[in-house]
């Protein structure tokens, strides 16, 4: 019985979507190609893999004992391509969350992690769509839950964020500042909240109730409109150099500092030629440059890190 790595493909991404229509989609194939493809497997195979529903599509018990050997037959025929046209291409590189500068994390790391090519991602969505498409190998930003079941990521940095705020402000004076006492400001974001999970969960976390938008035209633009009203504040890691504009003041967060959290991300039983090199170069470079301490008794992170962060007494 020689089975269809095509056929295979579209059993596993349906298994991990569960639904015919979005495992189509990240295949870039028609639903009803998809379909064809699983109807196929399931005649070879002499049994039924799934449960169709008017909702999605659930596995059958011999669909799950399928899947465990599926995705390892998938990940020998892509190693076995890798093989074939060989290893020295450049692992292509996506960014996203650009106004808190992504590169300057990759090019603390781009001398030691081999050949890159970096691209300019829009958004985690966008992101995730081109690592399952195949049209990058990687990707760098922020990860937020809910993450597509065929995405696997690795904390990399965790940033202190600090407020930014006109000078005109009440509280531009102070030292440092804790994050409820912002409660009173409000929080300015480029673009709509529900689309920038970090700022949306800082609100909810600290009592923010006022909030409002801008158009993201760049980190100038942004802050410059930060800048020009004493009631408005937004976030941005500690050491994102800031654009020289009269009346900035960026103010340090204690008590509990936020953290911002930064991660690689990659297509699962897919892992190119090349990210072995760039996760090991961020982990060097994370335990050189203190990256990843993490203290909850003094920091804040929306989804606390369960593995490869460590405490410590000083961060910056």
């Amino acid at each position: 019985m020689d089975l269809d790595v095509a056929q295979v493909r579209a059993f596993v991404r349906t298994a991990e979507e569960l639904h015919f229509g979005r495992a189509a989609g990240t295949l870039a194939i028609s639903q009803q190609a998809l379909s064809k493809r699983i109807a196929r497997l399931e005649t070879l195979l002499g049994v039924t893999l799934f449960e169709r529903g008017g909702s999605g599509a659930r596995l059958t018990d011999a669909g799950r004992r399928f899947l465990p050997p599926a995705r390892q037959t998938l990940a020998a025929a892509d190693a076995a391509v890798a093989a074939a046209v060989g290893t020295d291409r450049p692992l292509r590189v996506d960014v996203w969350g650009h106004l808190y500068a992504p590169m300057r994390t990759l090019a603390q790391v781009a001398g030691r992690a081999g050949d890159l090519v970096l691209g300019h991602g829009r958004d985690l969505p966008s992101v995730t769509d081109a690592l399952l498409h195949g049209d990058i190998d990687a990707a760098f930003g922020r990860v937020h839950p809910p993450l597509h079941a065929g995405l696997a990521h690795r904390l990399v940095r965790l940033e202190p964020v600090d407020a930014v705020l006109s000078a005109d402000h009440p509280l531009a004076a102070e030292p440092a500042l804790r994050p409820d006492q912002l409660r009173g400001s409000v929080l300015w974001a480029p673009g709509a909240l529900d689309r920038l999970d970090f700022l949306h969960q800082f609100a909810e976390r600290f009592g923010i109730q006022d909030r409002a938008a801008s158009l993201n035209l760049g980190l100038t633009h942004f802050l410059e409109e930060v800048a020009r009203d004493p009631h408005r504040f937004s976030l941005l890691p500690a050491d994102v150099p800031l654009p020289a504009i009269p009346g900035l003041r960026s103010v340090p967060l204690v008590d509990p500092t936020p953290l911002y959290a930064w991660s690689l991300l990659w297509r699962t039983g897919n892992e190119p030629p090349g990210l072995a090199g760039l996760t090991a170069a961020c982990a060097t470079e994370a335990g050189r440059s203190r990256w990843l301490e993490y203290d909850p008794a003094r920091d804040w992170l929306p989804e606390p890190p369960t593995h490869h962060a460590r405490h410590g007494d000083e961060r910056r």
